[in-house]
């Protein structure tokens, strides 16, 4: 059966619907006659027994709005009840007082009225003892029933309902936290699609955008030299396709091992990407120290954009020739390239196009991936050139 709206949970009318029902029922027993229990002021008229009847209702419809005045009222109306010989009505109502107080009360509160009643049922028992002997000891009965028994239910309801807010505090704290780990793996994802779009278009653009501005700028070009630019822009335009559409690829139907597919460049392609450059002007001599060997596959990747990424560099804003060295290391490898900065800006030929606008995005880019991998780089001016190392740990040594 639902309850209507007024007397929903944590609504007034709850509590006034709890405090008319505990008047009936008062009334009712003093309709039956169970006053007083103990007539010690037989000339006490028992119409008397209402008024505390009507004040320990009264105190609980003020269990969740002022509860310490509805338990002083209570207490009040109880102690006036005792005195006129003791109601069980009033009586069993102020055990509710006592409940609720416990349970919507301030822990002081509590921990009052539970030395209060727990010293009260000893005092009893005590005095009970020495008065009537071991017959007594019943007399702290009434006390622990009426007393300690409410007290200590509201103390146990008010720590399981406490509890149960702090699992549910925990729970609201717990979803932020994997709502905040969700954003931040999205943030992740987007920052490492933006890298590899990088990598993958700016390069090959930026040797389309050289060689076509080279054409553009230098009139009276013989026949080969326009063949070559144009099969130079062909080459890096297809290139560029072919990784582009494997990166698409990979996004719209993941595979199995996604880090596999897409690595699809590495350093031992490395002949591949020199013939580029040397094919779009820029003169790369290389060494390898150490010996190859096979590499953790994001290490691989990351280190292939890096030289990537630098010998473009190289390629728009050099002189047309750049050192690279790769050393294989124990525990890391690591990838240096060095050109010399170009001051003019000539007009024509394999280097014409140096001087195009860059995002800035490819430095940037560069140290992410060496960061990601808990690697370390460098890049900056240095007597004249410019000089990009990352050192990328692949483990154990080999």
């Amino acid at each position: 059966m639902r309850m209507p709206g007024w007397a929903g949970s944590g609504r007034p009318g709850r509590d006034l619907a709890l405090a008319g029902a505990s008047l009936g029922g008062g009334l009712a027993v003093y309709g039956v006659g169970l006053q007083p229990q103990f007539p010690w002021a037989p000339d006490v008229p028992r119409a008397c027994f209402l008024l505390p009847l009507l004040a320990v209702s009264v105190a609980v419809g003020l269990r969740r709005v002022a509860t310490r005045t509805g338990l002083a009222v209570g207490t009040v109306a109880v102690l006036a009840d005792a005195a006129l010989g003791v109601s069980v009505g009033s009586t069993v109502i102020y055990t509710q007082v006592l409940y609720d107080t416990c349970v919507y009360g301030p822990s002081r509160v509590r921990r009052w009225l539970l030395r209060v009643t727990v010293g009260l049922t000893v005092g009893s028992t005590a005095l009970g003892l020495l008065v009537w002997g071991w017959r007594g000891a019943g007399f702290g009965v009434p006390f622990a029933l009426l007393g300690v028994l409410p007290v200590v239910t509201g103390v146990s309801v008010r720590q399981y309902r406490d509890q149960a807010a702090a699992e549910r505090t925990r729970a609201e704290q717990t979803a932020r936290l994997v709502e905040l780990d969700r954003r931040q793996a999205v943030l992740a994802e987007r920052a490492r699609m933006a890298r590899e779009l990088h990598d993958v278009v700016a390069n090959h653009l930026s040797a389309v955008a050289l060689h076509a501005t080279a054409v553009l700028a230098a009139p009276g070009l013989d026949r080969p030299r326009v063949e070559a630019a144009l099969r130079v822009i062909r080459e890096s335009s297809v290139q560029g396709m072919t990784e582009m559409r494997q990166l698409v690829g990979l996004l719209r139907e993941p595979s199995a091992d996604p880090v596999q597919e897409a690595t699809r460049v590495r350093l031992a392609e490395l002949d591949q990407l020199l013939a580029r450059m040397a094919a779009a002007g820029l003169r790369v001599r290389t060494t390898v120290e150490g010996r190859p060997r096979p590499l953790p596959v994001g290490v691989d990747l990351a280190a292939y954009r890096i030289v990537q990424e630098s010998l473009t560099n190289a390629l728009r804003h050099g002189r047309g020739t750049a050192e690279l060295t790769v050393a294989y290391r124990p525990t890391e490898v690591v990838v240096t390239v060095e050109n010399p900065v170009r001051s003019d800006r000539p007009g024509a030929g394999g280097t014409a196009g140096a001087g195009l606008p860059g995002g800035g995005a490819g430095l940037i880019g560069m140290r992410e991936r060496a960061t990601l991998l808990d690697g370390e780089f460098t890049g900056g001016l240095r007597d004249g050139c410019w000089r990009v190392r990352a050192a990328l740990p692949t483990g154990a040594s080999a």
